[in-house]
């Protein structure tokens, strides 16, 4: 059981009967004489998501879960089910659509590179790479006029996902974009 100051971004922890993942820590020292420094994590809550949020001292112990990551590939979608297949020993694991409703806008067909985060065997849920590559499927037309400032338009992907791209860029370009912040990096 590691101490509040020990748990780090990612980790995978059980709080009254549930697991959770930590998704950030803030740390705040009190200059007051004799006060501890206090750590304000924010979790995920596996499976199915939704947001937690909690305070501890630095020597408060939290529950640690076992947590086995495998790389999987992203292999089809059948009504509310995803299912993804272990590159290693091509096992096969099936999520809902709830349990990975963030990742959902980034997640193509044939998709490699994908972290599955699994408990005993069970898949949770799954990491997207921190980058991915997509075309735009649709956007407005960028307007020809000289312009020194960096202006955007939106631009629509075969996923539905739809973002802010630079004004140059045209349907069918390959962009990255970065999962976590869920915005435009460059060309790919």
């Amino acid at each position: 059981m590691p101490k509040a100051a020990d748990v780090k971004r990612g980790n995978l922890v059980e709080i009254n009967g549930h697991y959770m993942l930590v998704q950030q820590i803030d740390v705040s020292s009190p200059t007051a004489r004799g006060a501890k420094t206090l750590y304000r994590i924010r979790f995920n809550k596996l499976p199915g998501g939704g947001k937690y949020e909690e305070s501890f001292t630095g020597d408060d112990m939290i529950k640690d879960a076992l947590l086995e990551r495998r790389k999987v590939s992203y292999l089809y979608k059948e009504d509310d089910l995803y299912t993804f297949m272990d590159t290693e020993d091509y096992s096969q694991y099936m999520l809902n659509a709830d349990a990975i409703e963030a990742q959902l806008p980034y997640l193509m067909d044939g998709m490699d590179n994908i972290m599955a985060l699994l408990v005993d065997g069970e898949i949770l849920t799954i990491e997207m790479p921190a980058t991915v590559v997509m075309e735009i499927v649709e956007t407005v037309p960028g307007m020809k006029a000289a312009s020194a400032t960096g202006r955007t338009k939106p631009a629509r992907f075969a996923t539905g996902l739809e973002l802010q791209v630079p004004e140059y860029l045209e349907a069918g370009e390959q962009v990255k974009i970065n999962t976590e912040t869920g915005k435009f990096l460059s060309r790919a």
